[in-house]
């Protein structure tokens, strides 16, 4: 599965010179949020017209004062955004070299998938994809199944809700099976491939699953978990089905920062370049069916967590921890926004107001600098 990669022409040059003065508003709307309680500290990246345009930190890694501050490299937990710049991307990369057929079924993969009811034999990869598999959104599996066996054992049995194909609901338990099903037909685990086949040739080198020791102080804690692992989730992945996993999972478990997302947007914005070819970045990020989903990434919606400036051929995607990454091709515009909103329970749903906020500030910024 090997090939050669321009490695030049996935170049995102920097010019983000200016940022204070052009991104004042957007850091202004982040540095409010942070001051009431949205999140503790955000890393962003704005890449424009195949520039980096901005790349900054603000805040710190807690709400205490004395807590490491917010640096425009800090790695963040990605949480569900790991959907498609790992997964997806797999998905994608299989897909061109003719090793994944969208239409076969997840059951032709993982035979123990078709257990207990007929219609499961309808289930397509493509389905899992498009979170069109009938199956239910969420179930807390990782409170009885230990480890990683046993998870994707109990995930693999989940009933559907649904009839294949009839209706969207966004799944996670769709893509740890997704996961676990490309990992077999790429008979290679995913940090792996994802390593070498996307990470690498972008130059994502601060892109990972399961951090290093070394690397794990210098990432913003996610939770302070009572309930599940009692202990501060540092450096650590948030979601605990991916925890169980072992760090390693279809719909979660990534960490990046800002730039490195930035670098990814850029090649999506190129079509794909070097990676992929345009008519695979079209195909799986254009809308299928009557929702907002995609082949694994999301499309605006009315109203959206992107704001009200992002084109119909837009497409991203939002993490469960405070992350977003959005790409618009028309104005060849993306946004990264990392954050850790969970920390210190969970409890907090601010960013759901500050995010289409932050995204329309940016927006204007860039159409006042144009003007």
């Amino acid at each position: 599965m090997h090939r050669v990669i321009n490695r030049n022409a996935a170049t995102l040059a920097p010019a983000f010179e200016a940022q204070g003065r052009v991104f004042a508003t957007p850091f202004e709307v982040l540095s409010r949020a942070i001051a009431g309680y949205a999140f503790p500290g955000a890393s962003v990246a704005v890449v424009a017209d195949g520039k980096l345009a901005a790349l900054r930190g603000l805040g710190r890694f807690t709400y205490d004062g004395s807590s490491p501050e917010v640096a425009a490299e800090t790695i963040f937990d990605l949480a569900s955004v790991s959907k498609v710049v790992g997964t997806a991307a797999m998905a994608m990369l299989l897909y061109e070299r003719g090793h994944l057929d969208l239409d076969v079924p997840v059951a032709g993969v993982i035979p123990q998938f078709a257990k207990g009811d007929a219609r499961r034999q309808d289930v397509t990869i493509g389905m899992l994809l498009a979170h069109s598999s009938g199956l239910p959104g969420y179930i807390p599996l990782y409170q009885e199944a230990g480890t990683r066996e046993r998870l994707l054992q109990a995930a693999l049995a989940v009933p559907l809700q649904a009839d294949p194909g009839a209706h969207t609901e966004y799944s996670d338990i769709g893509f740890i099976i997704l996961g676990a099903a490309l990992e077999r037909i790429a008979d290679e685990p995913m940090d792996r491939f994802c390593a070498r086949e996307v990470f690498g040739p972008l130059g994502m080198q601060q892109t990972t699953y399961c951090p290093p020791a070394s690397l794990r102080a210098g990432i913003p804690p996610t939770q302070d978990d009572r309930e599940f692992r009692q202990r501060i989730i540092q450096g650590e992945v948030q979601d605990e089905h991916a925890s169980v996993l072992g760090g390693v999972a279809g719909h979660a478990g990534l960490f990046s920062n800002a730039a490195d997302l930035a670098a990814f947007a850029h090649c999506m914005l190129q079509g794909g370049r070097p990676l992929l070819r345009a008519d695979t970045v079209e195909l799986f990020t254009r809308r299928h069916g009557g929702s907002s989903r995609a082949l694994g990434w999301d499309t605006p919606g009315t109203p959206s967590q992107s704001g009200k400036y992002f084109s119909p051929r837009s497409f991203g995607h939002l993490g469960y921890t405070g992350t977003s990454l959005w790409i618009d091709p028309e104005p060849r515009l993306a946004v990264v926004l990392l954050t850790n909103r969970t920390w210190p329970d969970k409890k907090s749903q601010l960013i759901k107001e500050v995010r289409p906020q932050f995204h329309d500030a940016v927006l204007e910024a860039l159409e006042k600098q144009g003007a």
